[in-house]
Order: structure tokens, then sequence, then C-alpha cells
């Protein structure tokens, strides 16, 4: 049985371990596809495994040989599902894998707005504190969590583990989702409407995915709708932000200060608006990327292979 990875650096950069893939099949591993390449590079596979490389229904058609997907993310809009049923194709994902991870660079952004460590660290190094004039000094705003109000939209595993984590610093927390889940569990936790939450909101984190309806949801009438005090947090898809927008946000101080972990073009294209905006910390989608985590999507991989090998589906999409 072939078994091809198309894009297999991002998971394992050399940390990690294929010999359990290798033992399933005959293992081959590029580390990077071009949409171009991928025809030739899939020709004779049973079982392709991607990330980003999109699988469109034209390479399906030209792949007799390949009956089944397994992609090393959450998200599996890289693959033509429509495509892959109506020609037998089954696919798998990986959800879950991150969320312990994504939720602490989410409140790593929240810290660094509230007491900008490297910026301090910095100035110490540049010889601010040697000159100070009393035993401290910043350059910044300090701020209290206690007491602020996070907002949240989108209520998975990840945002009620942001919840958590938040909670624990005193914040009080409102979300708004598709499902509204019992959560009376919570003494500081209320459903709000949309408007209301970034209204309300000291801080705006985004856990939702990327839909029609959610696509641009952060643009200028939202944005205007935030306290100019307030800060916007986006681990989760490029495309939920207007860059545009949000880069005239920060320039013009509707909010205070973002934190981006996506970008609508991954990696950024020239003259991306955000790049150069005021209060903006950029980190190169690596929320997902802890070595816990890629270990865990290795091993989810692995155990949809093995599913599928023994006649089984786990982790389906699309089906």
């Amino acid at each position: 049985m072939k078994i091809i990875v198309l894009d297999g650096y991002t998971l394992n950069p050399g940390d990690l371990d294929w010999s359990a893939l290798e033992q399933l099949g005959e293992l081959t591993v590029y580390d990077r596809t071009s949409a171009e390449e991928v025809i030739l590079r899939a020709q004779g596979a049973e079982i392709l495994i991607t990330n980003k490389t999109s699988i469109s229904g034209k390479d399906m058609e030209r792949l007799p040989e390949l009956k089944f997907i397994s992609v090393l993310a959450t998200g599996y809009n890289i693959v033509d599902i429509e495509s892959a049923k109506r020609l037998g194709i089954r696919v798998s994902n990986v959800p879950g894998y991150s969320t312990a991870s994504v939720v602490q660079l989410t409140i790593a952004f929240i810290l660094e707005f509230t007491h900008h460590v490297q910026s301090h660290s910095d100035g110490v190094h540049a010889g601010k504190w040697a000159s100070s004039k009393d035993f401290c000094y910043w350059d910044y705003p300090l701020v209290e969590l206690d007491g602020k109000t996070l907002g949240i939209i989108g209520f998975g595993d990840i945002g009620k583990r942001v919840a958590d984590v938040a909670s624990a610093f005193g914040m009080n927390i409102i979300a708004h989702s598709r499902t509204q889940t019992d959560q009376k569990h919570r003494s500081n936790f209320h459903w709000v409407a949309l408007d209301d939450l970034f209204k309300q909101s000291d801080i705006v984190s985004l856990h939702c995915p990327l839909t029609e309806e959610t696509k641009g949801l952060i643009n200028n009438i939202n944005l205007k709708k935030m306290k100019p005090t307030s800060f916007l947090v986006n681990t989760s898809r490029g495309p939920l932000v207007v860059e545009k927008d949000l880069a005239l946000a920060l320039e013009e101080g509707w909010i205070a200060g973002a934190g981006i972990d996506v970008l609508s073009s991954e990696p950024p294209v020239e003259g991306n608006p955000l790049l150069s905006a005021k209060n903006c910390f950029i980190t190169p989608h690596i929320a997902w990327a802890s070595l816990e985590s890629r270990s865990r999507l290795m091993a989810e991989t692995i155990s949809n292979v093995k599913a599928y090998i023994g006649d089984g589906i786990r982790n389906s999409v699309g089906a």
C-alpha cells in the first residue's frame, strides 16, 4: 500500500518520527508540494496525507488508486469534499489536537497587552532602568485583568478553555456562539448578542470557524463598536478579519491593540496593512505548533490511517 505525505515539514521539521507510519505501507514524505506537483507525486497512492496542500476534484479524478485522504489539521477545506464523496474517497481530519496550545497563545497575547513584557525587557537591556531616577519605571499602562470582561466569539472546546483560564484571572466572561450550551456552572458568564459583545468587551477573542457568516466579521462596523481601550485576539482563521479595516482601527485608535496569529494569506503578501499597523502583535501561525500538539497530531493521523486499513474510519468528514 502506497502512502504519500504531501507536506510533512510543518508537522515534523525533524523532532518527530515517521517510523510508525512507515510500518503501515510504502511511505514517501515530501516536505512541501505545490499544486502543480500533486498529480505527479501522488501517482499510485492509495492514501494521501496533506496539511495545506489542496486536493481538488480534478486531482482526485486523475488518481484512480486514491481511496483515503487524511488531513493533518482540524480544518479540511483544502479537500474538495463533494468530489471525494462522489468518487468514493474517504476523508478524515484530526479534531481537538491543538486546543491546549491555542489557548496558551491566546492568553500569551492577553498578558502581552496588559504588561508589555517584551517592550519592558527591551527597555531594561537598553539601559532605561539603569538610568531611572526611581527604583522602577514603566513605558506603558499596566492593566489588571481582574474584573475586566472577555468576549469570546465561538464557544467550542477552545473557547471554553480560554474562559476557564480567564476566569482564574478574575475576568468576567461573555460569549456569542451558534449554539448556546448550558453554562450555569460559571458564575461569571453570560450569553450575549454579537453587538453587545463588541460594545462590552475589554478583550474580544475569536474562536469560531470560518463560514460565509463569519468571514469578514471583524470589519469597520464592528470595530467601531469596541471600546478605545479594548483589544482583539485572533488565533482562529485569518479571513475572519478584514485586515485593512483592522489596520485603520489601530491607526485611528478605535481599539488599543490586536494579537494576530493568522492572516488572510500565509505567508503574508507584501503590503499586508497589518504588518505596519500600530500596536499589532503578529505571530506566524504558531498557535497549533507546540511539540506536544504536533505529537498528538502525528499520533491521531496514524490512528486514522490504521482505522482505514482495518476497513474502518475515524474522524470522518463529509461522509
